[in-house]
C-alpha cells in the first residue's frame, strides 16, 4: 500500500491581502458560474434563441444561487440552542435563529455559509422569473422555468464539482474517521485523524451527472421532453447527497441524535420532484425541434453549380 492517509494543509486563501485576500473558494465559484453561462450560451446557439438571453442568463442566475444559498443557509442551519427555553401561547422553543434577530448579518457573506439546497431553490425561482420577464416576450420557442433549468442544469454540474473543490480548500464539510487508504486529516480544522473526504465524493458524483446530462442532451431527444434533464439530474444529485449524509458529520449541533440530518430533510424533496419530473416528461409529447442543423460535409463542400445559361 502506497500510503495510509493524507494529510491535508492547504492555505485557504489564494492571495493574501492585508487581513484578508483572494480565497480559493471564492475564485472556483467564479469559475464555476463563468463554465455554466459558456456550456448555456453553446446551447442557446444551437437552439437559434437569441444572442442576449445567455447574459440575461448568467445575470440571473447567479444572483438567485447566491441570495439562495445564502439565505438556505442562514435559515436551515443557523439554529442555536438557547439557555433557558421560553414559552409562548404554550409552546416551548429551545432554538432561535440569530439572522431573525439581527437580518443585516446576511449581508456578511464573508464569514462563511452558503446552501447548496437553499442555492437550488435561488435558481428555481430565478428561471420562473427570468421566463416570466424576459425569454416569454419570445412566444415562438415555447420556454418556460423548466427548459432554462433543462439546460442550466448540465452546466450546473461544473459549477458544483468547483463549489466542493473550494470547500476541500477550506478544510469543511467532511465526513466522520475512516481506516481508508485516501482518508484525509484536515490539519487546519484541528483533526488529527482521518476523514472521509466527503467533499471529493460529492464532485464524484457531480462528474457523473455531468457525464449523464451532457450527452442527452446534445445527442438524444431529451432537450425536448420538458423537465426530464432536470428530472435525472435532481435524482443524482440529490439522491447521492442523501446516501452520503450518513457518513458526514453534522454541520451544525441541533443536528446531533437525529434519525436523519438537515441536509437529508432537504434532499427529499428534490428527490421526489425529480421522480415527478422525469414521469412527467414521458407522459407528454415531445416539443418541437427548433435546432440549427450544422451543413453536411457534401453540402459544405459541393462545388457551386453554374446557373449561366450558354449562348447559342
Amino acid at each position: 500500500m502506497l500510503f495510509n492517509y493524507i494529510v491535508w494543509d492547504v492555505d485557504p486563501v489564494l492571495i493574501h491581502i492585508g487581513d484578508g485576500g483572494i480565497r480559493w473558494y471564492g475564485l472556483l465559484w467564479a469559475i464555476g458560474l463563468y463554465i455554466c453561462w459558456a456550456v448555456n450560451e453553446r446551447m442557446y446557439k444551437r437552439e437559434n434563441c437569441p444572442a442576449e438571453w445567455a447574459d440575461q442568463l448568467f445575470f440571473w442566475m447567479a444572483a438567485g444561487v447566491i441570495i439562495g444559498a445564502r439565505l438556505g443557509h442562514c435559515w436551515f442551519y443557523e439554529w442555536h440552542q438557547y439557555g433557558e427555553p421560553w414559552h409562548l401561547f404554550g409552546w416551548e422553543f429551545t432554538y432561535r435563529n440569530p439572522y431573525i434577530e439581527n437580518p443585516l448579518r446576511l449581508l456578511k457573506i464573508w464569514e462563511g455559509g452558503l446552501s447548496s439546497h437553499g442555492g437550488a431553490i435561488g435558481l428555481i425561482t430565478a428561471a420562473v422569473l427570468l421566463n416570466k420577464y424576459k425569454f416569454s416576450r419570445y412566444p415562438q420557442f415555447g420556454t418556460s422555468w423548466l427548459w432554462i433549468l433543462d439546460r442550466l442544469c448540465v452546466g450546473v454540474c461544473f459549477t458544483a464539482m468547483l463549489i466542493r473543490l473550494g470547500n476541500l480548500f477550506n478544510s469543511e464539510i467532511y465526513g466522520g474517521p475512516t481506516d481508508l487508504p485516501w482518508g484525509f486529516i484536515f490539519v487546519r480544522d484541528g483533526q488529527t485523524v482521518p476523514c472521509h473526504p466527503t467533499q471529493i465524493y460529492e464532485m464524484l458524483y457531480c462528474f457523473v451527472a455531468l457525464l449523464v446530462t451532457w450527452p442527452m442532451y446534445w445527442y438524444t431527444d431529451a432537450r425536448r421532453r420538458e423537465g426530464l434533464l432536470l428530472g435525472v439530474f435532481l435524482e443524482i444529485v440529490f439522491f447521492t447527497r442523501f446516501m452520503l449524509e450518513f457518513i458526514k458529520n453534522d454541520q451544525e449541533t441541533f443536528e446531533a441524535g437525529h434519525l436523519l440530518n438537515m441536509g437529508q430533510l432537504l434532499s427529499i424533496p428534490f428527490i421526489l420532484l425529480g421522480i415527478y419530473l422525469i414521469i412527467r416528461a414521458y407522459r407528454r409529447p415531445l416539443s418541437p425541434v427548433v435546432d440549427k442543423q450544422p451543413e453536411s460535409l457534401e453540402e459544405k463542400y459541393r462545388e457551386p453549380k453554374n446557373t449561366k445559361t450558354k449562348k447559342k
